[in-house]
């Protein structure tokens, strides 16, 4: 490794990015697909060094101290279980993430916000079960007016999520970049279409 390369990896903020590590479950499940269970490269070889993960991959990129030399790891396992949460906390992100980040009224897909189906103004809550993922132009479209009034119908009906459906969709949207040495352990458990 040159010189110049490892002071612009050790030194440049960005090079977190280039190497992380995708952390897996006692069970070699990902903590979380979306957003991925990801670490930075320093995080995946502390945790390494105190023994509180097994490295699966690496990386073909070293660090060195004066004393040791390490491959960067590429995946990492847990030795300890985290079990997951069962309740899906009530946000934004995960609500979007329950729609799929498609409109609920017209099924577009970006510049989302969220609109309540029960409007506040006639007594709507800000709950799972009355918020919906929405475009703009829908939302501004339905304004404070009931579905009906507004001539508007639900792709389908807001409900809670169960916290291993999320866990399931967010597979639908990997993120830009997938090491090759993740993906046996980012869909093994899927079901293989015959």
């Amino acid at each position: 490794m040159n010189a110049e390369f490892r002071t612009n990896f050790v030194r440049d903020p960005a090079a977190l990015k280039h190497y992380p590590a995708l952390v897996l479950n006692a069970d070699y499940r990902p903590l979380s697909y979306y957003p991925l269970s990801l670490w930075p490269w320093q995080e995946a070889v502390k945790a390494a060094w105190l023994d509180r993960v097994d490295i699966v991959a690496e990386y073909e990129e070293v660090v060195r101290s004066p004393s040791t030399e390490i491959r960067i790891p590429s995946v990492v396992v847990l030795k300890d279980y985290v079990k997951p949460q069962k309740t899906v906390a009530f946000t934004r992100f995960n609500l979007f993430l329950r729609d799929e980040f498609a409109c609920q009224y017209c099924g577009a897909r970006g510049d989302l916000t969220f609109d309540h189906v029960i409007p506040r103004a006639r007594g709507g809550v800000t709950s799972w079960q009355n918020v919906v993922a929405a475009c703009s132009p829908c939302n501004l479209r339905k304004g404070s007016r009931s579905l009906r009034d507004a001539g508007v119908q639900l792709r389908k009906p807001p409900r809670r999520p169960e916290a291993g459906e999320l866990m399931n969709l967010g597979r639908k949207f990997p993120p830009g970049y997938l090491h090759d040495s993740w993906i046996d352990f980012l869909y093994w458990d899927a079901e293989l279409e015959a």
